[in-house]
């Protein structure tokens, strides 16, 4: 196990709803120090005011910019990246703005955190960078890209660098729950887009525990995939209506900008080289260089037509029960009850 004592983290994007959940998880332990980096001084005031820590730093900054994240990095000893712009349909419209962010950000921490000898170093990812067909897919798998490329040039010792990708993450900001929760609460008809349509379900505690196993197992540029059960949009609305004891209609719309119709967590190419840990996937990094001939003469002789894809579609599908209760565990559902 990692000895916390004294030792300072920093979590970038932490006043996001996975920021709120590491703190709730590491504020009493042995960290010394636990700095929050991002850009919005309102969620910064409101989580100074609900913590009133002073083990609680507070840091406005931006990833995109490098000055900034490399003057934050002074003496921190772990970093969890969770700076993104995570909306498929802003990120449609404004994928440079996603790259800024995404891509070039998580390329300041990284050259940053080598700059400081950080010890280690967790980069989130998401579901939408496997097979991406969407502007935020495409620049989350671009980051996992420069995340594997920058552990190449550095060695373990110096700055461990590995990555975690999940599936949605249950009520986090932007996300279906809360639209929903707000549908019922204004008698309106749940819009879905495709009853079919198939996503993974995570809660925020099981989102920080992958990033807590890859910490604690991590090896140079590595990527850390938990296993999560899934269910349709329609089955998830009926969940809530139930729940809510609401008399709203269900109202299909069609699926929006950049949707999947079913998301991957692990692609067959990955898990040809995976490592099934259990409950999690390690997908070991590719340490071949640019000596060409490396491809051709090291391969596998597993067909990829052999193995499937891990996905929303093919993985443990929950009825409506299951996620009714998976639901009522929540703690952002269970204030919405009250």
């Amino acid at each position: 196990m990692i000895n916390y004592k004294n030792k300072i983290l920093l979590i970038t994007g932490g006043t996001g709803s996975f920021g709120n959940a590491v703190l709730d998880k590491y504020v009493n332990s042995d960290f010394g120090e636990i700095r929050i980096f991002s850009r919005d001084e309102k969620k910064q005031h409101d989580i100074r005011v609900k913590y009133q820590n002073e083990k609680i730093k507070f840091i406005i900054g931006d990833v995109r910019d490098y000055n900034s994240i490399n003057t934050a990095l002074r003496n921190v000893d772990y970093v969890f990246n969770a700076a993104a712009l995570k909306q498929v349909p802003s990120c449609e419209f404004f994928p440079i703005e996603a790259t800024k962010t995404n891509v070039l950000g998580i390329d300041n921490v990284l050259r940053a955190a080598i700059e400081n000898n950080v010890k280690k170093v967790v980069c989130l990812s998401t579901d939408k960078a496997a097979y991406p067909i969407n502007a935020m897919g495409i620049s989350k798998a671009l980051m996992e890209k420069v995340a594997i490329a920058n552990s190449r040039e550095i060695s373990s010792n110096k700055t461990a660098i590995t990555i975690t990708r999940y599936g949605n993450v249950m009520a986090s900001r932007g996300s279906v729950i809360p639209h929903f929760i707000q549908q019922i609460k204004q008698n309106k008809d749940l819009t879905i887009t495709e009853p079919s349509m198939t996503r993974f379900l995570m809660s925020l505690d099981e989102a920080v525990d992958l990033v807590e196993f890859a910490f604690q197992n991590v090896t140079q540029g590595d990527l850390f995939i938990q296993k999560a059960p899934a269910t349709n949009i329609l089955t998830l609305a009926e969940a809530l209506i139930e729940i809510f004891s609401s008399k709203s209609e269900i109202k299909i719309i069609g699926m929006r900008h950049g949707e999947k119709m079913h998301e991957t967590l692990a692609t067959s190419e990955e898990l040809i080289k995976a490592i099934d840990l259990g409950d999690y996937f390690r997908i070991p990094a590719d340490d071949r260089d640019l000596n060409y001939e490396k491809y051709f003469d090291k391969g596998t002789d597993i067909s990829v037509d052999e193995v499937k894809p891990y996905t929303s579609e093919n993985t443990n599908q929950l009825t409506k029960k299951e996620v009714i209760e998976k639901l009522l565990k929540l703690e952002y559902v269970i204030n919405e009850l009250k």
